[in-house]
């Protein structure tokens, strides 16, 4: 099943330009944070990995077996500057694993494959 659209991948695109270049305000920044997390799930369908960046969104994404209730097993979990350097390109997987910048819980919660969108 195919994600489900919410933003227009232009508006999203655009959204995610404007954060890369800096200053970009609170509304612009959760665009780019929900546009990535769409993004996200329909280059990676699948339901065994939830990512969370809070207040902006959440999706679960990566082929696997889904949880149905609780806290999922494989959680990935980090403020939007971090989701949005690690989806641009700006921070690797490893290097905000490895400066704690994310939590990451889970055999599958590693994006590292997946990561950066662009």
């Amino acid at each position: 099943m195919a994600a489900r659209r919410r933003i227009d991948p232009a508006e999203g695109s655009a959204a995610l330009a404007a954060w890369t270049l800096g200053g970009a305000s609170r509304a612009v920044t959760a665009m780019a944070v929900r546009y990535a997390l769409e993004e996200l799930a329909a280059r990676a369908p699948g339901n065994s990995v939830e990512v969370r960046v809070p207040p902006f969104g959440v999706t679960q994404c990566i082929a696997g077996p889904r949880h149905t209730r609780g806290t999922p097993p494989n959680v990935v979990e980090c403020d939007a500057g971090t989701w949005l350097a690690l989806v641009t390109g700006q921070l690797a997987w490893g290097d905000a694993v490895e400066r704690g910048l994310l939590a990451a819980s889970g055999l599958r919660a590693d994006l590292s494959g997946e990561l950066p969108l662009r």
